[in-house]
């Protein structure tokens, strides 16, 4: 093959691989343009927004605030003073009841040292 035969291939490889460069930016932007109306049309078939006398409003008397207490659970029933053991189905769900000291656990400087945290422990 001659020199202009070379050249006539490779201007003509080049110009088909910016043909499909350009097809395939055709195809991702056609992509794109359905997305955004395929989204659009979704959000014309929704509920519409509620107004703004829709909105939540505050209770009369105030904001509720929470209530803090200490828990404690339920203990099990001791069962060695009835010589049998307790069934799955005499269990119910886990229950708590409000604890007798009320008086929050502090952290102590000193006191603290968890598992993987470097620290000396309880000293």
């Amino acid at each position: 093959m001659s020199m202009a035969a070379y050249e006539v291939l490779a201007a003509s490889q080049h110009v088909w691989n910016v043909f499909a460069a350009f097809i395939g930016g055709l195809v991702v932007s056609g992509a794109l343009i359905w997305a955004v109306r395929v989204g659009m049309r979704y959000m014309d078939q929704e509920e519409p927004r509620p107004k703004a006398e829709e909105q939540p409003r505050l209770p009369d008397g105030g904001a509720v605030h929470e209530l803090r207490e200490m828990r404690e659970p339920d203990e099990m029933p001791d069962m060695s003073k009835t010589g049998s053991r307790m069934m799955p189905y005499e269990l119910h769900h886990a229950a708590t009841r409000t604890g007798k000291d009320q008086k929050r656990r502090r952290w102590l400087p000193g006191s603290s040292g968890a598992f993987g945290s470097g620290g000396p422990g309880h000293v």
